[in-house]
């Protein structure tokens, strides 16, 4: 079994669905806001706001699914501080001769 630094290891699964649904629902809630504003604004006559509203309504459900389906960015790679590879072993030495 190979050692993994902690700082670099995976989520649980449950843990990484649980990251996903809780971004799409605060985007969705922020969704909801936007129509909600846009009522707002449009029947309080502010002209200006209600059409940025719908806009983020609009492009929202994208940018929550995107947000939900990014992959952690962590990896477990442990590079080699001088530059080297990672995978590099080492050979016989001096001693083993």
């Amino acid at each position: 079994m190979d050692a993994i630094r902690i700082t670099t290891a995976g989520s649980s699964p449950q843990a990484d669905l649980a990251r996903r649904q809780r971004k799409y629902v605060i985007a969705m809630t922020i969704r909801t806001l936007c129509f909600i504003g846009a009522a707002i604004s449009g029947a309080a006559g502010v002209h200006w706001l209600w059409p940025i509203l719908i806009a983020g309504a609009i492009v929202l459900p994208y940018v929550a699914v995107v947000m939900a389906n990014a992959e952690d960015s962590r990896t477990s790679a442990l590079p080699l501080t001088g530059g080297g590879d990672a995978q590099r072993q080492l050979g016989p030495g001096e001693h083993d001769r």
